[in-house]
């Protein structure tokens, strides 16, 4: 859930000076605080909340800010003088990348660190913590007298056989804003033709378009929605758990993943510190009773080899390739065309 002290955060921050927006922050205080580790990230407030109070816990001495905005504005932020950050955590893995190729993150070696597959880290700089599909969220009122799409092809068929139901019912991100959502679509786009097919029908039926995961989940639970095209996993998995009226799909032509990862700040005021966290959430998937209270999917290596259609987008310089300000251009353009047509009658 997005939270609606974003506008009083807003303007404390703006007269700060802080040129990006946040959407929440919270500190989480230590009764004996010795430090403040200061945390940016793009994981919702209300679902990260354990794995913090897990930190202290075992650093009682610790407090944390924690800071939540989009992918965006992450970014924005850490290319920002006026600002200092000690951890970086964010599901955009190529803007994450590209912090650090610009040399804005610190190197962090550990135990957990090293256990990593070579996929799920860059160097030393940038760190997987998590492995979340890229799901479709169904209503499952408007799915009740229809066979539920497994994969891409599936659903346009279906859209297209259905074209009434569907008209202003399909969302999916603003891919000219969500750093998520665009890393979502040039990974499909790159993967199958399929997504360009699937982006024509849905721009046929009057697609909304979204900033985030969380706001399209809420809207297919509530009935604005029948369908949500490329949504995190976990996201839609916690909603699931609590309301009976939705349907999560991981395609089976080919689920994209993503891993959520972390990285130091070169400005960071406790980096030592930082990475000792970054350990922590590392922990969640070398262990398999840490990983039952991990509120995200954590990282299997198995889950890989058993499941051909799991494709993970993996950690690396690759990852830039659509940041190149051509490409980037190119590609809205082609999304553009596909996705924001006048809806048929």
């Amino acid at each position: 859930m997005r939270h609606l002290v974003f506008s009083i955060f807003l303007m404390l921050f703006t007269s700060a000076g802080m040129s990006f927006e946040i959407e929440a922050k919270r500190k989480f205080i230590a009764k004996n605080e010795r430090v403040v580790l200061t945390i940016l990230s793009t994981t919702d407030l209300d679902l990260f909340s354990d794995v913090i109070t897990r930190f202290q816990e075992k650093n009682k001495t610790i407090s944390i800010d924690y800071f939540e905005v989009s992918s965006s504005e992450l970014f924005k932020a850490l290319n920002d003088d006026t600002t200092s950050f000690d951890l970086a955590l964010s599901s955009a893995m190529d803007l994450q990348t590209k912090i650090a190729n610009d040399g804005l993150a610190l190197a962090y070696s550990s135990e957990f660190t090293e256990k990593l597959p070579e996929w799920a880290h860059w160097q030393n700089y940038v760190f997987a913590f998590t492995q979340e599909p890229a799901s479709i969220a169904l209503s499952a009122k408007d799915f009740a007298d229809l066979p539920i799409p497994q994969s891409r092809q599936e659903l346009i068929a279906t859209i297209r056989a259905y074209p009434e139901r569907f008209s202003g019912r399909i969302g999916t991100y603003d891919v000219r804003t969500s750093g998520l959502g665009y890393l979502f679509a040039t990974q499909d786009a790159r993967t199958s033709e399929t997504y360009w097919r699937l982006a024509e029908v849905m721009g046929i039926t009057g697609t909304k378009l979204y900033c985030c995961s969380s706001k399209m989940i809420n809207d297919v639970i509530s009935g604005d929605l029948a369908v949500a095209y490329n949504v995190l996993g976990s996201y839609a998995n916690a909603q699931a758990h609590l309301q009976e009226d939705i349907i999560i799909v991981n395609p089976k032509d080919f689920t994209t993943l993503m891993l959520r990862s972390a990285l130091i700040s070169t400005k960071s005021q406790s980096p030592q510190i930082a990475g000792e966290f970054i350990d922590h959430l590392i922990s969640f998937s070398l262990d398999a009773n840490l990983a039952k209270q991990f509120p995200f999917p954590a990282l299997e290596l198995d889950a890989l080899q058993q499941e051909t259609s799991l494709r993970p987008i993996r950690l690396g310089p690759g990852l830039m390739v659509y940041l190149d300000r051509l490409k980037r251009e190119n590609f809205i353009k082609a999304w553009e065309n596909a996705t924001l047509q006048t809806p048929q009658d």
